[in-house]
């Protein structure tokens, strides 16, 4: 045990020596910030190639076995991940009909990426991928959307439920995916931008030269700065900060317990994936916290910094811990499956993106994009590059559309590792596909269609303009 604990302490001092490295050259390295790659996503890159794969520099922690402990570290670190996800104090919560006044075309656009994008993946798998290579694993097309649109915590939380079941080296896969369609959101998403601002689709910014320096830099000037989040307990009884992450640890423990006390009451191989039982029981102790009064002292905002913190360590250490023989294994239909990913979001931008939303298609579509490809992060990084200042109410619609479609989101995660497992892999696709179509047509008859051209001026647009175009 004194050596696992060591173990596990030098790998969490190694990697965060690495992060603090990667986020020194870039902000210093000009390639680096033209790149826009997250340091996080550079020190694993750092630790995968210093590691035992290559020039075994990096002197992480091994078991018995002669297998990297890091390699289990995602797999935990997400259950506390997941635990901050209803974990914090909401504002008011707007209505059905409220959410749709404000952002209807948005959330019908972004369910409509969510299922399309696994529903389409499965397909591919089946049409395409099944009869090229018929001894992958039935619904090996999920690491796409696990990868993608998910990023890093739901191919964690994918993969680690499909290698329990026999997928060996799920997780791996899982982070490829992930790690690929990171470099994607970041390299094509600056493609994307600089064709906008040249044609006129931009409304905020005529070229990509206006954005903020911190972008770039990754340090925040002095008058850029904001606070990280309220302090909700005093000090003199415990620190804000130790209130928050105690609640949120304590929320992950008491979900690795409840899993194991379901695994003696109930008999044979049934297994709740952990992470879900941490995402219900942060959505219990916050109604217990509101009833009692106490909600409002956890603040929303540290809460979401915190499920950051644990984003960034979980990505370094994912990509560290991707088995590049793996890769190549399964090389070719990888590559397959992120060219279709690549083609499948370009295309929901040109044909779907710039009809559904009524104004702003450009900035809407790259925030949709960023979510599709990388994660949230990625998608307010593209949209300040063209809304610097975020006085577009994309952001906003953004946030009001993604508190529906999270539910989704989450039961899909929970949900369709388990069916694919079990061989059923046609049903949910057709399943996700008739939701696709449903978005469309919901959209449709609920929002509008907006048939403009990409450079035309939308309703309501040029009054937010003006002032902001130099």
């Amino acid at each position: 045990m004194a050596l696992l604990t060591t173990g596990i302490m030098t790998d969490f001092g190694i990697i965060s020596i690495v992060i603090v490295l990667s986020h020194l050259l870039r902000s210093r390295i000009k390639i680096l910030q033209y790149l826009y790659m997250p340091s996080s996503v550079i020190a694993g890159l750092i630790c995968l190639f210093a590691g035992k794969q290559f020039l075994s520099i990096l002197p992480f922690a091994i078991d018995e076995h002669g297998n990297a402990l890091m390699a289990t570290y995602p797999s935990i670190l997400v259950v506390f991940l997941f635990a901050t996800i209803f974990l914090g104090k909401k504002k008011k919560e707007l209505s059905p009909r409220q959410m749709l006044e404000h952002a209807g075309d948005t959330f019908f656009y972004n369910m409509a990426s969510l299922v399309g994008q696994y529903g389409f993946a499965l397909l591919f798998g089946l049409v395409i991928l099944t009869p090229l290579f018929p001894l992958l694993p039935d619904g090996f097309a999920i690491f796409l959307p696990a990868g993608f649109i998910g990023g890093y915590g739901t191919a964690t939380a994918i993969g680690g439920v499909l290698e329990q079941n026999g997928w060996e080296d799920a997780l791996s896969i899982g982070y490829t995916s992930a790690t690929i369609g990171m470099l994607t959101a970041v390299f094509a998403g600056m493609i994307l931008i600089n064709i906008a601002t040249r044609r006129g689709w931009t409304r905020m910014v005529e070229s990509t030269q206006k954005m903020p320096s911190s972008m770039r830099t990754g340090f925040v000037e002095k008058s850029q700065r904001q606070s990280m989040g309220l302090e909700t307990v005093s000090a003199m009884a415990l620190d804000p900060l130790t209130w928050h992450i105690a609640i949120v640890f304590s929320v992950g423990i008491f979900a690795f317990l409840l899993r194991d006390g379901l695994k003696l009451l109930i008999p044979g191989n049934f297994d709740v994936p952990v992470f879900c039982l941490a995402l219900l029981l942060g959505a219990f102790l916050q109604k217990i916290f509101n009833i009692i009064k106490i909600g409002e002292y956890v603040d929303r905002h540290v809460i979401h910094r915190i499920g950051s913190f644990v984003t960034d360590y979980l990505v370094a250490f994912g990509i560290s811990s991707i088995k590049i023989l793996v890769v190549l294994k399964y090389a070719v239909p990888l590559i397959l499956l992120f060219i279709f990913g690549f083609i499948f979001t370009i295309g929901l931008i040109w044909f779907l993106g710039r009809r559904i939303c009524r104004n702003f298609w450009f900035e809407r579509s790259m925030a949709v994009y960023g979510w599709s490809t990388g994660s949230i992060a990625t998608s307010i990084m593209l949209l300040r590059i063209i809304d610097p200042d975020l006085k577009t109410p994309v952001l906003e619609d953004f946030g009001l559309a993604y508190l529906g479609i999270s539910f989704v989101e989450i039961a899909i995660i929970a949900l369709l590792p388990p069916l694919i497992v079990n061989g059923m892999v046609t049903g949910p696709t057709i399943i996700l596909l008739i939701s696709f179509v449903a978005c469309i047509i919901l959209s449709r008859f609920l929002v509008g269609w907006f048939p403009y051209k990409p450079g035309a001026i939308r309703p309501g647009e040029e009054e937010i303009m003006k002032g902001n175009i130099e």
